[in-house]
């Protein structure tokens, strides 16, 4: 199993046109082919301190091994998600892991 998490640092003066596009984004990255699962989602109201809270949106896909995920990134849906939003936001980070 391989696990992509990435989590987005939004601008905050998207307009609500600008934020449905992103939104449009990720659904489309969650439908490309060897994505075996796929999750949006809003920082939790959790608090504590060594909880991040400060992103916007956070994509978390898993995939059946690493080959999958390089796909992945090589997939046109991809390219023209990076292409039409990154503007969007500011920072994003991203944490890759597999299972031991």
């Amino acid at each position: 199993m391989f696990v992509h998490a990435v989590y987005f640092w939004l601008r905050p003066d998207l307009t609500p046109e600008q934020r449905a596009q992103f939104e449009a984004g990720l659904e489309s990255l969650r439908k490309i082919e060897g994505v075996e699962a796929g999750y949006i989602g809003v920082p939790a109201p959790t608090d504590r301190p060594v909880i991040e809270r400060g992103y916007g949106r956070a994509l978390v896909l898993v995939f059946a091994d690493q080959g999958a995920h390089d796909a992945y990134q090589e997939h046109p849906v991809h390219d023209r998600f990076r292409k039409d939003c990154s503007s969007y936001w500011t920072a994003v980070r991203i944490f890759d892991s597999v299972g031991t």
